[in-house]
């Protein structure tokens, strides 16, 4: 649990009695390699903490491709954010990469805690303002101006740990590239 309380006040301080409401909605569960947290058309209710493993968070395009969105590994949260926000059916699939060993809590609770503890509402803020603005729009511009190569090269420097532990499929499927074209631009490098 240490690890998790160490992550949520790396974003702002947390009182003892806003940390002690929120520790009630906390279960710890481990998934196995290949097992699912969510499924594509499932509403999700939980927000799940990365505290050991690797999750990627993907869809199933058109032509039945998996395209992963994002990775999330170690010291990450990780939900459908906007299908739980909006309580729909999700458009991703999240999957354990690895056995990954998570902390999770639910999301109406978690709400509630929101209007009733201050510093948990500034997590919530400071939170989705690093990831879901900043991070997300990044990523974007990224996406849409840079070549693979050059994808693959960023994806290398800022993922170190990360990229030694995925395979080539996971890694052509998150930089919009088959695992074809992946292995030539690994050949001219």
């Amino acid at each position: 649990m240490e690890a998790f309380w160490q992550y949520i006040k790396s974003y702002t301080a947390i009182s003892e009695a806003a940390q002690n409401a929120w520790q009630q909605l906390l279960q710890e569960k481990t998934i196995s390699k290949g097992e699912y947290f969510l499924m594509e058309g499932s509403i999700p209710k939980r927000i799940a903490f990365v505290k050991k493993g690797l999750f990627s968070y993907y869809y199933t395009d058109q032509d039945g491709a998996t395209v992963i969105k994002k990775f999330f590994p170690e010291q990450t949260l990780v939900a459908s954010t906007s299908a739980m926000l909006l309580q729909q059916p999700s458009l991703f699939t999240i999957q354990a990469l690895e056995e990954t060993e998570i902390i999770s809590y639910g999301f109406e609770g978690f709400r509630e805690l929101t209007l009733e503890y201050p510093d948990i509402a500034g997590f919530y803020i400071h939170y989705m303002e690093q990831h879901w603005i900043i991070e997300k729009e990044i990523g974007e511009i990224s996406l849409k101006y840079q070549t693979a190569k050059q994808r693959y090269l960023d994806f290398k420097e800022n993922n170190a740990a990360l990229f030694a532990r995925l395979k080539q499929h996971h890694m052509a499927s998150y930089l919009g590239v088959t695992p074809t074209q992946l292995s030539r631009i690994r050949a001219v490098l």
